[in-house]
């Protein structure tokens, strides 16, 4: 039988955030978790799958144990970039709405630093930062965490990898004595090492269940392709999925603006985020994204991480990811909180033999994708220039006296005649294409 949260020790006031935000029964990773935090002095190393109730795991135990009257900063919690950070900031504040007395700060990366050093100026009890961004207050002396009590590190395989540099200084700062709260989705040899150095001996160990909670409700299928192939694969499933909300993920900057271009020139609803674009177009892309103005989300693994969105009915793999920790963070964007999900992975032949690793690695099962055939990519292509045709804007510019000697050419042709007569213009300059490649494929 499943516990609750009065079980678990959360005072009454924190229940009443939770019961305002409709969150009744904790998770199997809050179950584990909260107690120890609450009852124990030891350090934690918590491996859960994104999507399992982390954040109230770490989050609920450190606000109950927060001194309010001690203004100094007690507990700094680590992301690995800004939209998670803030989405960490976001529901803690919520968690906290009953405990006005308790101040959380988000000091994150990609926006002006001076009204951070403003904030910190102010008192404040918790610190949820990026590496970098928080590296940079310390250095300037605009924040003080040298006699911080908790340390917590959320996402830590990102951080292990892409922000060592920052997270080493930082940890260079903070006092000895001090718990330290791990959270991970995978137990990496860089997250081992870092147990080893930075955390104590007697570390509790902790672990939801990973079968039942980490990918349930997510179908794992691939679908193989050609090169050539790709791109018309993927736009047909795309097109079976219209106004459902999804994410694409691909392994490069470059990859994610190419993609994101061919979806926009076939009128696809669809956004694009990577590192290098501003914080400003990030967030705005994000914005449109979680309010449903836009259906799908092309992004790279580092700029999708904290992405907490409800209704992502799938994941698509565009390229296979390099390491089992990506396919766990990409996967886990879709069906969260008791929701359905696909994460579909787009490979091609030689790609088939890492489908085995993945299974055993992760404890999951891959399933074979039917790829549209010939005729169904055809219509599908055929529509898609339709929605062209329809999106077109007028073109302002063309005198009305032209358009009237256009207009006398079709006056006599119905609507139904002008659509078929189109069309079999369009399906004979698409096959008239296809001969002078075959022609061109011969020659070599």
């Amino acid at each position: 039988m499943s516990k609750s949260f009065t079980d678990l020790g959360i005072h009454p006031e924190f229940q009443q955030s939770l019961t305002n935000l409709k969150i009744s029964v904790p998770t199997d990773i809050q179950e584990k978790t909260i107690p120890i935090i609450l009852n124990k002095n030891q350090d934690v190393v918590a491996l859960a799958k994104t999507g399992t109730g982390k954040t109230a795991a770490f989050g609920l135990p450190l606000l109950q144990l927060i001194d309010t009257n001690n203004p100094n900063i007690q507990a700094v919690i680590l992301a690995p970039t800004r939209e998670l950070g803030q989405q960490i900031h976001a529901n803690l504040t919520a968690f906290s709405s009953h405990n006005p007395s308790i101040s959380i700060a988000a000091i994150c990366g990609g926006i002006p630093i001076k009204p951070q050093i403003e904030r910190l100026k102010t008192e404040t009890h918790i610190v949820v930062a990026t590496p970098g961004r928080l590296a940079d207050l310390v250095k300037r002396e605009a924040i003080d965490i040298k006699n911080i009590s908790y340390f917590i590190l959320d996402e830590a395989d990102e951080m292990v990898s892409a922000l060592k540099d920052g997270l080493d200084s930082i940890i260079k700062e903070i006092p000895k004595k001090r718990r330290t709260l791990l959270f991970t989705a995978t137990l990496s040899g860089a997250i081992k090492q870092l147990v080893n150095n930075y955390m104590s001996k007697d570390v509790v160990h902790i672990e939801a269940d990973m079968k039942t909670v980490g990918h349930q409700g997510i179908k794992h299928q691939y679908v193989v392709v050609k090169p050539i192939e790709k791109l018309e694969v993927l736009l047909h499933f795309l097109a079976s999925k219209e106004g459902e909300r999804g994410i694409i993920f691909c392994k490069t900057k470059a990859a994610v603006n190419k993609l994101a271009k061919k979806l926009a020139i076939n009128k696809f609803s669809s956004g694009a985020i990577h590192g290098s674009l501003t914080q400003g177009i990030r967030d705005r892309i994000m914005e449109q994204f979680r309010a449903g103005h836009i259906d799908i989300l092309v992004a790279t693994d580092l700029a999708a991480r904290g992405i907490d969105v409800k209704d992502v009915s799938y994941v698509v793999n565009y390229h296979l990811p390099d390491t089992y920790e990506a396919y766990v963070h990409r996967s886990g964007r879709t069906a969260r909180a008791g929701a359905k999900g696909l994460s579909l992975s787009v490979i091609q032949e030689e790609e088939i033999e890492e489908i085995p690793d993945f299974e055993e690695e992760l404890g999951i099962t891959f399933r074979q994708f039917k790829k549209a055939d010939a005729q169904s990519i055809e219509e599908n292509n055929t529509l898609l220039w339709a929605k062209k045709i329809f999106k077109t804007k007028p073109n302002r510019t063309v005198s009305e006296e032209f358009k009237e000697k256009v207009r006398t050419v079709f006056h006599h042709l119905t609507k139904d005649e002008l659509v078929e007569k189109i069309l079999a213009h369009h399906l004979a300059e698409v096959n008239k294409d296809k001969l002078k490649q075959d022609a061109q494929k011969n020659k070599k």
